[in-house]
């Protein structure tokens, strides 16, 4: 059985105790939170110890889930990882990219487990397209969400457009060659909606658009391969497959032939892949602790934490520059 500890218990750490409780093969040790009324409350919502010394803790557990404040992310992980245990790290993984890039190497030296906890990943409608090959040549994404004074601290890139730079680098698995972006401040001090255009080495190109200053709200992703489109909606949790086939190979529910210009018979193919339902957090968490018991790779490694703060911190740049220029 894995002792799990988790460090943290303000919003998400209560939804990560909560998806703990109900894992098999798991006993959830305590929690570690340094607010009184924080953890009080999260001891008796859910009935677990607190502990009010961290050595402690990571002391008496297998795996760490660090779902503090992300200030404090870098020094109870490298904490954590000091002692050789397993690290679920809920995103983004640092404060600082240095912070980042110290934490991938830690976990190399510690020969350990890390996942980072991109939640999308775990997305019914993103694991519906199972081992689909994907080789985007365009991408066009959408994040919008009505405003919250929630996560207004921070700029809109690194608030919602990290969870599409997560999937898009994770699909197209090629350098990055260009970024322009721009954004603007409309409600809070930093920016409230942005777009962002990543040219990769490949060829490929996505186009991100994120907002929290919407009225209404949108999550979708729409990948352009050779004879493919791929519609993604993480909103309402479905997908849909529209390709280009030979006559004779048609699949999907819904199909329409196709008479090319040059006189060739085509089939215009629509497939809606099937959607499980399930809680993307305890999807994560199960796995990890999956890969911890069996010697599995994870889904999300340290390095794509490092990578998509990575590429958030050049669009951040680029929009800062794009403004100055546009300022002037």
């Amino acid at each position: 059985m894995l002792k799990v500890g988790v460090f943290g218990a303000g919003r998400w750490g209560k939804i990560h105790i909560e998806q703990w409780k109900q894992i098999p093969g798991i006993e959830l040790i305590g929690f570690y939170d340094p607010d009184d009324n924080t953890a009080l409350f999260a001891a008796r919502q859910f009935n677990v110890k607190r502990f009010n010394d961290i050595n402690e803790l990571v002391d008496l557990v297998d795996i760490a889930d660090v779902v503090a404040a992300t200030p404090a992310h870098f020094g109870i992980a490298k904490k954590c990882l000091l002692s050789q245990k397993h690290v679920f790290i809920e995103k983004p993984l640092a404060l600082s990219l240095d912070e980042a890039a110290e934490l991938v190497n830690l976990v190399k030296e510690a020969n350990v487990k890390c996942q980072v906890g991109h939640a999308e990943r775990y997305n019914p409608a993103l694991l519906a397209l199972g081992n689909r090959p994907l080789q985007p040549m365009f991408i066009e994404a959408h994040r919008l969400a009505q405003f919250s004074p929630h996560g207004t601290d921070t700029s809109v890139i690194t608030d919602l457009m990290v969870h599409d730079i997560d999937i898009v680098m994770h699909m197209v698995k090629s350098p990055v060659k260009r970024i322009s972006a721009s954004g603007v401040a409309v409600i809070s001090e930093t920016a409230d909606i942005a777009n962002a255009r990543i040219e990769f080495d490949n060829g490929c190109v996505a186009n991100l658009t994120s907002s929290r200053v919407s009225l209404t709200q949108m999550q979708k992703m729409r990948l352009f391969q050779r004879d493919a489109y791929i519609g993604i909606n993480f909103l309402d949790k479905k997908t849909e497959v529209i390709s280009l086939r030979e006559p004779g190979t048609e699949k999907g529910v819904k199909n329409f032939p196709l008479e090319m210009p040059n006189g060739d018979k085509k089939i215009i193919s629509v497939d809606m892949p099937g959607v499980t339902m399930d809680n993307a957090v305890r999807l994560e968490l199960q796995e990890f602790s999956d890969a911890v018991l069996n010697d599995k790779p994870v889904r999300v490694t340290v390095y794509d934490g490092y990578q998509a703060m990575d590429v958030a911190d050049q669009i951040l740049k680029k929009m800062s520059l794009h403004n100055e220029m546009h300022n002037v």
